[in-house]
């Protein structure tokens, strides 16, 4: 079943909708917890094991720019190849696993990591990312895609 809600605060069931459980319902990356009498939020990465909590497709190149995402409010650019993917709503903790991968172009970009030389590329309100070259170095992908699982 498919919920959607324009504003999830302000909604209420409707009249031939009476869960006799609990129900989740996402939109937009968001995930919604029907209590017996309101829909209410769910922070991200509170969900069952395994939820995507955040994922962004993004173009890197220029200027960076989402192509489409959920729960990520913002690239950073920190330079070649260097991203800082911005979460709308912040992770509880960091224990979160991030994938990503990108589209290879003329240039050679292959591959995704978590930022080189820093401990503190994961955070609950980000995570930094780089894409790399086929001979190694840091390069600029135009097509990168992140999802964080919690």
């Amino acid at each position: 079943m498919a919920i959607i809600f324009p504003n999830p605060a302000a909604q209420s069931p409707l009249n031939t909708f009476s869960p006799t459980s609990s129900p989740n319902a996402t939109t937009n990356g968001v995930t919604y917890i029907w209590d017996g009498a309101k829909w209410t939020a769910a922070a991200p990465g509170s969900g069952s094991a395994g939820d995507v909590a955040a994922w962004v497709n993004f173009n890197g190149t220029g200027v960076v720019a989402i192509r489409a995402s959920g729960n990520v409010s913002s690239i950073t650019d920190n330079g070649t190849g260097d991203y800082t993917v911005n979460f709308t709503n912040a992770m509880p903790d960091t224990d979160y696993a991030v994938f990503g991968f990108i589209r290879a172009t003329n240039a050679g970009s292959v591959f995704m990591s978590g930022e080189t030389g820093s401990t503190t590329w994961q955070q609950t309100n980000s995570v930094r990312v780089v894409t790399l070259g086929t001979a190694g170095g840091i390069a600029d992908s135009p097509y990168a895609f992140v999802s964080v699982v919690r």
